[in-house]
């Protein structure tokens, strides 16, 4: 049996919280937060960090459970819960892959940049590996060196998974998604078609991802989760005006299931994989995009032309995903986009 296997089993369908990462040190302090985002707990006892609590969630998940439990129920003990003092649930990853699971976002985006959609991704997912060294929390700036670089965010759903076995199928991957989240996944647009036109993807066009200051386990979304997508709207805003909401659930043609029998099969993941969405886009336009690109796009199909700009510096991005009573589910994301300075040698 494959690590991990067993414990998954064991584990599904009781686990309820939601955890976070204090900044200390460069992964972080684990703390679990309650569930109206208002106090948290570090759990030093139980472990230091997320990813040492993945490294043996088997041993782990029962105590964070029970110290979930007890404060939701009473403020006793707890700290109060401040976005702005947590890192990157994961501040850096061993692994960040992310895919492009709706294709009406892929569809647009290709149009825009005068690309043909290969017909193969109607039948096998787009999945590329991306930087996991520096991941971003809630409230740090986007940077760039340049406004011409088309500066876009990208609002999406991830998974935190366990160790995954090679050749894992879509009927047994589920049982290895620990964890969900929220992400600002940046994307630099003007530099992406001279990148993919050299044949190797994304480097140069995708700087740091940004992470909402919570991640939940999978039963903590109730009926908005049954082991596959995400089926609620993610908000996006720019400059306080609303880009979109798109429903997460709604035209996701592949599945957090599929995307990870598509990422093990020729490897194993390892414990901490993040494995994203790519941006949340249905194809009933009304609901409003979840990235300027697909914006851009539809201003160019109605009008023969873009007239929404792609960020600017001082400009504020919000991300941010509500539940059926207007809870929010993992806090927002909140940033502002900043000049890069002048590197200097240290």
């Amino acid at each position: 049996m494959a690590k991990g296997e067993a414990v998954a089993g064991e584990s599904m369908g009781r686990d309820y919280m939601k955890l976070a990462s204090l900044r200390k040190g460069r992964d972080g302090q684990l703390i679990v937060v309650n569930k109206d985002l208002t106090r948290a707990r570090p759990v030093p006892s139980i472990a230091q960090t997320l990813q040492g609590a993945l490294d043996r969630w088997h041993e782990c998940v029962d105590a964070l459970e029970e110290t979930y439990g007890s404060i939701c129920a009473s403020e006793v003990d707890t700290i109060p819960f401040d976005p702005g003092a947590v890192c990157a649930p994961l501040p850096r990853a061993y692994q960040w892959c992310d895919g492009s699971a709706f294709l009406s976002h892929a569809e647009l985006v290709r149009k825009a940049r005068g690309a043909e959609m290969p017909q193969s991704l109607y039948t096998d997912p787009l999945l590329y590996q991306g930087g996991s060294d520096i991941m971003l929390g809630p409230r740090d700036s986007i940077v760039a060196a340049s406004e011409d670089w088309g500066i876009d965010l990208e609002a999406e759903i991830v998974v935190i998974t366990d160790d995954v076995p090679m050749g894992t199928p879509p009927g047994e991957a589920s049982q290895f998604i620990r964890l969900i989240g929220l992400v600002n996944d940046v994307s630099l647009r003007n530099l992406i078609p001279g990148e993919l036109a050299k044949g190797f993807g994304f480097y140069q066009s995708k700087p740091p991802t940004a992470f909402a200051p919570v991640v939940v386990t999978p039963d903590e979304l109730g009926g908005a989760w049954e082991g596959h997508c995400v089926k609620l709207p993610v908000i996006s805003a720019v400059n306080g005006v609303e880009l979109g909401r798109p429903n997460a659930g709604v035209d996701c043609y592949f599945d957090f299931p599929r995307l990870i029998a598509h990422a093990t099969l020729s490897r194993p993941l390892g414990a901490g994989t993040i494995l994203g969405s790519g941006t949340i886009s249905n194809r009933n336009q009304k609901v409003g995009s979840s990235c300027l690109a697909e914006r851009r796009m539809i201003e160019i199909i109605e009008h023969g032309k873009a007239s929404t700009p792609f960020l600017k510096f001082g400009d504020t991005v919000r991300i941010e995903v509500l539940d059926a009573q207007g809870q929010s589910v993992f806090g927002a994301i909140e940033q502002v986009v900043e000049h890069a300075a002048p590197a200097t040698a240290s």
